[in-house]
């Protein structure tokens, strides 16, 4: 019922900023081809704590 007032979750807010890193790695690998491979990077890192969480799950 009052589900709006719950905030996000750690794994929702990874998941979150993993698809957001990985939008703009492909924005960038049109412009930037070495940007977007440190964006893919980071969203990678980012990955593998996302993983690492949902293992424990």
């Amino acid at each position: 019922m009052f589900g709006w007032l719950k905030g996000k979750t750690e794994e929702e807010k990874l998941a979150l900023q993993y698809k957001d890193l990985l939008k703009q790695a492909y924005d960038l690998s049109t412009v930037d081809r070495a940007a977007s491979d440190l964006k893919r990077a980071e969203a990678e890192e980012v990955g593998k704590i996302l993983d690492e969480i949902r293992q424990k799950n």
